[in-house]
Parts: structure tokens; C-alpha cells; sequence
């Protein structure tokens, strides 16, 4: 078996314990990425999308001449060779301008201290950049801790000018910045505070016709806005440029706070698929907020997103934080990703941008055959042909749900049940009742023995996006009757078996 070695350049480097580089024995592009998603599940997924395809900021060299994943994935490897990763950086990316100075390290020295943390941590929160939509209530707490923290770069979007309503919560900002544009009051601030970071001040309202463009290329987008067109406008463009979103709401003495957007979790339109008539919730003109509640939500929102840069801690993600200040109560309540959803569900209904003013003007009723759950199975027919139960997701991966394995299951179906997470993941929970067997993503390569390639096959992870690389392996390499478990044993245990563990 030839043997590949994978140069990693240094602006990814932070994501593989800092190694220059790994070795792996591969016949093929795919197989190689395999056992680098199975070994290094953190730099796999800078280099590829969570459907597996490489992501448009990162080039691939074999041996000094390019190679693209989608077109060369399955070609033979029938030497040992040198993979070259180049990744797109802004400069300032050597080693040497990665290391700390002196200074760096006194500013940042109780982060670098932190168990699991350290300069690794801390190169990651560097290279990050998260953007702020309000430069308000919310995302002067947020922004005033990311900054502080070392996060490299910080856009923020609004188009408001400071008054002075705004002093009492809005701690950015102070008597000095009246009539200043928030965000250039903002960017002053922050620079005073941290002048490592990189500020990039955006003076315009967000609408349908420029979030793509705003949004897009950013780590993660932290919700600060005040009104439902925006919130629904900034859920919609993340979800569809697949970037995750720290929400933040407050109202009088009560706030909420969640994550949104992420691969496996839900969005906003899960919790609130439609706006509230316009005269039931009135804004803070009117009902008042007390000045430190956007405190506490706004920290917990930089929380949250320095969790998301580190790839660390447990996310709010499939969860709502309330927090009432007043009497100093946090509740939680489980979200779950809703599969009629008609951003993020099974058969989305919004593909696109639309007009939130209108939208939020008047109540969308959901149609009768979205209420009703429309494409399940009748209880009392045949066991359904796999291929044709499932559906083709956007990278043409075929799929199917928990609810239609579990109705093929029950009418006597028995396909192929192939679990590709880790032997300490099958531990907490599995479907082995269901005749699953363990193969894990980085082995499949190696084990393609064990799967009959002309009989059913639904292939499962704990979200769906390993096992979809794994589809996507398995088709090109004749196995035309496997499909992906959308939203994985996650999804079985929510939907499906609520006493079954999660993780």
C-alpha cells in the first residue's frame, strides 16, 4: 500500500497538535481523507465540508500537481507520495508570526494556562473571526469580550448612530461618541483595548440583498439584533451559508439565549417558525430593559462563540437558556431540530433570501400537508424499496430519516445497518438490536469485505455528516444501494427512542 504524507501549512497547523505532517497508507484521494477524518477529526474539517466535498479556501497538490477531490477522489495512488495542502491566508501566517510575543503572552497568560487551552487555544482564537450584527445592548458585552479574549478578527454591522437612550446598557459607547455611527465608536473602543485585533466596521443596515454578502466567509455570527425581520433574515443566511449563530435576545428583565445553525442542531425557525403578530411584543422603546440583562446575555453569547472557535466545551446548541434577572433564575429547555422545518427539515421549502418586512408583517400559516407530515409511510404497506424512500441532499448523497428506517424496520426490512463512529461512541449508544455493525470511517477502506455491495445498506454516524462521506465513498466504489442516516443516532434517540443515551 503506497504510503501518502500530508503537508499541513502553518495556518492549519493548530488543528493537527501543530505537526507539519501526517502519514497515512492509502490507495486513493478518498481513502486517504477517510483515515484523516477517522485520526483527525478537527483538521479533516478544515479541509472538507461536513458532506465531504473540499471546502473553495483549500487547493490539494499530489506531488506537485493539482488534484480535486470531486473529479480525482478515486483514482488510483500506485506510489508513495507527498500531498500538498495550500490554504488560503491573509498573511502573517509563517511560524514565526504565529508564535506569541513576550506581551501576548502577559495579556493572554490566565487563557494559556487553562487545562485543553494553551497557545494552541489561543493560535485558534487568533486566526478566527466572528461577526457582530448590532453594535448594541448585545454586542458590546460580546464584542467587548472577544476582543479581549484575542479573537483576530471582529466585523461589526450596524447602521445606527449612538444616542444617549442608548448609555445605559450600550457599554461600547459613552457620552464622548453622541451622534458617533455606533460602529465606528465600537471599533475605537475595542481597538483601545486590545489593538492586536483587526475591526472591521460595517455602516449599513443588513437586508435580504447584501447578507450573503456580508455574512459570508465569517467563523461565526453572533445575533444582536432588535427586531424579528433581522433575526429571521441573519437565522435564514446562516443556515443556507452553513455558519453558526450565537442568539441572544432580551426583553424588560428576561433574556433567552441558544445556538443556532450548527451542522447537527437546530435553527431558529425550529424554536419560532413564524414571527408573533407585530402589536403582541412590543420593543424596548417601549417596554424597557434592565441595562445589565443584555450584559448577561451578551457574555453568554461571547461564551458560546469562543466555544465554537475552540471546537470545545457543550454547546447551547439544541438548547435555550432563559434567564430571568429579576428574581436570578436560568432555566433551559431541549430545542430539537424540527424535520418540517422549512429552512432546515427534510424537504425545505426556503432555499433562498426573502422579504422579512413582509414576512414579519403578517402570520405564515404552515400548509396542511406540512402539518400533516407528508412523504411518511402508511402503516399498513409493504416494507418501501430503499432507494426509492430516500431522498438526494445537496451534494447528491442519497438519504433517508429515522422515521423511515424505523418503518422499514418494522415491516420486516432488513438492510444493512453499518455504524462508522468509534468503538467509544458505539459504547454509549448503537443499534445492534437492529442487527448495526461497527466499522469505523477511518477502517471502511480496509473492511469493504463487509458490506454485501449489492444489497441495502444505510450507513449511520451520530449527525450524519461522517456517514454521508461515507455514502459518498461507498457509491463510488460500486456500492449504488447505500444510503445515509440523516441526522444519525442522535436523531433515532430524539425522535425515535427517547431512553436511548445521546452525546
Amino acid at each position: 500500500m503506497p504510503e501518502v504524507r500530508i503537508r499541513i501549512p502553518a495556518a492549519l497547523r493548530s488543528h493537527a497538535e501543530d505537526r507539519e505532517e501526517l502519514r497515512f497508507q492509502a490507495a486513493s484521494l478518498d481513502e486517504l481523507f477517510l483515515q484523516l477524518a477517522g485520526s483527525e477529526p478537527l483538521l479533516a474539517s478544515r479541509l472538507l465540508a461536513d458532506d465531504g466535498t473540499q471546502r473553495p479556501y483549500v487547493r490539494l497538490f499530489l506531488d506537485g500537481e493539482e488534484v480535486d477531490l470531486a473529479v480525482e477522489g478515486t483514482a488510483p495512488i500506485t506510489r508513495d507520495a507527498v500531498l500538498t495542502v495550500v490554504a488560503s491566508i491573509a498573511g502573517g501566517n509563517s511560524d514565526q508570526d504565529r508564535s506569541f510575543s513576550p506581551d501576548e503572552r502577559f495579556r493572554y497568560h490566565r487563557q494559556l494556562i487553562l487545562p485543553g487551552f494553551g497557545e494552541a487555544g489561543q493560535a485558534r482564537l487568533r486566526e478566527a473571526s466572528v461577526l457582530l450584527i448590532g453594535a448594541g445592548g448585545l454586542g458590546s458585552p460580546a464584542a467587548l469580550y472577544l476582543a479581549a479574549a484575542g479573537v483576530g478578527r471582529i466585523g461589526l454591522v450596524d447602521a445606527d448612530a449612538v444616542d444617549l437612550s442608548n448609555l445605559h446598557r450600550q457599554v461600547l459607547h459613552d457620552t464622548g461618541s453622541l451622534g458617533q455611527a455606533k460602529v465606528e465608536s465600537a471599533a475605537a473602543t475595542l481597538t483601545r483595548l486590545n489593538p492586536e485585533v483587526e475591526v472591521v466596521p460595517l455602516a449599513r443596515r443588513l437586508s435580504a440583498e447584501n447578507a450573503f454578502e456580508v455574512l459570508d466567509g465569517w467563523d461565526v455570527v453572533i445575533d444582536g439584533s432588535d427586531n424579528f425581520p433581522t433575526r429571521y433574515l441573519v437565522n435564514d443566511a446562516c443556515v443556507l451559508l452553513g455558519i453558526p449563530l450565537a442568539y441572544g435576545a432580551v426583553f424588560r428583565y428576561e433574556g433567552q439565549a441558544s445556538v443556532f445553525a450548527a451542522p447537527e442542531g437546530p435553527c431558529y425557525r425550529c424554536l419560532f417558525r413564524d414571527p408573533p403578530p407585530v402589536d403582541l411584543v412590543p420593543g424596548c422603546e417601549e417596554a424597557g430593559v434592565l441595562g445589565v440583562l443584555p450584559g448577561i446575555i451578551g457574555t453568554i453569547q461571547a461564551t458560546e462563540t469562543l466555544k465554537l472557535l475552540l471546537g470545545a466545551g457543550r454547546s447551547l446548541s439544541g438548547r435555550l437558556l432563559m434567564v430571568d434577572a429579576w428574581s436570578m433564575e436560568f432555566r433551559e429547555i431541549e430545542i430539537r431540530r424540527d424535520p418540517d422545518c422549512p429552512l432546515c427539515g427534510i424537504d425545505p421549502t426556503i432555499t433562498g433570501l426573502i422579504d422579512y418586512e413582509e414576512f414579519c408583517g403578517s402570520r405564515v400559516t404552515p400548509s396542511a400537508e406540512s402539518e400533516a407530515g407528508a412523504g411518511r409511510f402508511e402503516a399498513d404497506t409493504d416494507p418501501p424499496d430503499l432507494l426509492d424512500a430516500a431522498s438526494i441532499d445537496a451534494n447528491g448523497v442519497p438519504e433517508i430519516d429515522v422515521e423511515q428506517l424505523k418503518a422499514i424496520l418494522d415491516r420486516g426490512g432488513r438492510p444493512q445497518l453499518v455504524d462508522v463512529r468509534e468503538a467509544h461512541e458505539w459504547e454509549i449508544s448503537n443499534l445492534g438490536f437492529a442487527g448495526a455493525k461497527l466499522i469505523p470511517l477511518g477502517q471502511l477502506f480496509d473492511r469493504l469485505d463487509e458490506i454485501e455491495p449489492k444489497e441495502d445498506a444505510v450507513i449511520y454516524c451520530r449527525s450524519g455528516s461522517r456517514s454521508a462521506m461515507a455514502v459518498k465513498y461507498l457509491q463510488a466504489h460500486g456500492f449504488d444501494r447505500s444510503v445515509n442516516l440523516r441526522g444519525g443516532i442522535n436523531d433515532w434517540a430524539s425522535r425515535i427512542d427517547p431512553d436511548m443515551p445521546r452525546y
